[in-house]
């Protein structure tokens, strides 16, 4: 979670993103496209453990009943927070006309708890084979999300079935047929239902000791891992980006790490869902300290902290501008506008940093408010947020 704030903040803050795409070897820097590369596992780590999650009600006593009624309710207002406070704390607008929203990854996770309600009553080996099915084929589908249904200049817009298509398995953008409003799809739902799936299953190893279960982790984070290596190195068949051999070795390395998160790829989810299984055991053997503190303060409160980034992320980078005289009209409008950036916006990479952690320190003491509320209340509503 602290992670992502880096990349948000990097979104509204860094020149660099004003101009080109972190991950384009011509133009980035190993610092720049590190900075990035961290942030691939936030995503993937939050859909894999909000259907741990699930697996730990169920295992907590949570009637099936109940559980699938409260997936299908969360899911639907994860959807509407989506387009709601998500869209606003981003871009400060309440103006639809244009632009519904950005389907990110709150509405892939909304989306996938709403499917989820619905197999949370199969067996999990029936769900765990359909989650790894997902993973291990869903890239068959990459000539048809890798751009062909995203019309070029003067082409007629694609079909409601493409742009459905889109919504389920690729990217793009989305108006049924209309110039306006636009929705941006770009956490395809199917593949990371097939993530969220995989972590509702793993989730059966907190039935076993911490013993057992550290073992379990840690030979489980070691093949994903393996398998991501191999994979790669083989180079035909989990991403529809191939590295390739650059003029400077590091560069090869970033070409070799330079997987495609939309749609997310089988190379993309093995290399950082294999890390992120041994983070996970190795955490259990963490003394409490300030630092892990902090940061389960945070991972208590994990929607409420998400809605509250957006903003901070965003308003940081607009009062830094102000203070610096930068061109804050073009951070808060021009960059999702598609309109070139001026040569004084953005900060440095230094300067982005320094406002993460400015960020950070601010979205403390209120989840640790909020952290507190959810722990002395027992309200129906604390659940949902």
């Amino acid at each position: 979670m602290v992670i992502m704030v880096l990349d948000h903040t990097r979104d509204f803050a860094f020149r660099g993103t004003l101009h080109f795409d972190a991950t384009d070897l011509t133009q980035t820097t190993p610092a720049i496209f590190f900075t990035r590369w961290i942030t691939h596992f936030c995503a993937p780590a939050f859909v894999f453990l909000a259907g741990t999650g699930i697996m730990l009600q169920r295992q907590r006593g949570k009637p099936l009943s109940e559980l699938s009624w409260f997936l299908f309710t969360r899911g639907l207002w994860l959807v509407v927070l989506e387009f709601t406070v998500v869209r606003t704390g981003w871009l400060w607008n309440l103006d639809y006309s244009h632009l519904i929203g950005f389907a990110q990854v709150i509405f892939a996770i909304g989306c996938g708890m709403i499917i989820m309600a619905a197999l949370v009553r199969l067996p999990v080996p029936v769900v765990f084979a359909l989650g790894l099915a997902i993973l291990l084929l869903h890239d068959l589908l990459d000539p048809l999300t890798s751009g062909a249904f995203v019309p070029g200049p003067g082409a007629a817009p694609p079909s409601a079935g493409a742009e459905l298509f889109m919504v389920f398995f690729g990217r793009g953008r989305i108006a049924f047929g209309h110039p306006f409003p636009i929705v941006y799809a770009g956490y395809a739902i199917i593949p990371w239902l097939g993530v969220m799936a995989l972590g509702y299953c793993v989730g059966t190893v907190y039935t076993l000791t911490p013993a057992a279960r550290q073992r379990a982790l840690l030979r489980a984070g070691t093949i994903t891992t393996a398998a991501f290596l191999v994979l790669r190195a083989i180079n035909t068949y989990g991403d529809p980006s191939p590295w390739s051999v650059q003029p400077q070795k590091l560069y090869t390395v970033l070409s070799f790490l330079n997987v495609t998160k939309y749609p997310p790829s089988l190379d993309y989810c093995l290399m950082t869902l294999g890390p992120a299984l041994l983070a996970l055991a190795w955490f259990e053997h963490i003394r409490p300290n300030v630092l892990s503190r902090a940061m389960v303060t945070f991972g208590r409160v994990p929607m409420f902290f998400y809605l509250l980034q957006w903003p901070t992320a965003h308003g940081l980078a607009l009062v830094a501008g102000l203070a610096l005289h930068k061109s804050v009209a073009y951070l808060n409008e021009g960059l999702f506008a598609g309109t070139p950036a001026p040569p004084d916006a953005g900060f440095s990479l230094h300067a982005t940093y320094l406002l993460w952690i400015t960020a950070i320190l601010l979205l403390y003491p209120l989840c640790r408010w909020y952290a507190n509320i959810k722990r002395t209340h027992t309200w129906w509503w604390l659940s949902y947020i």
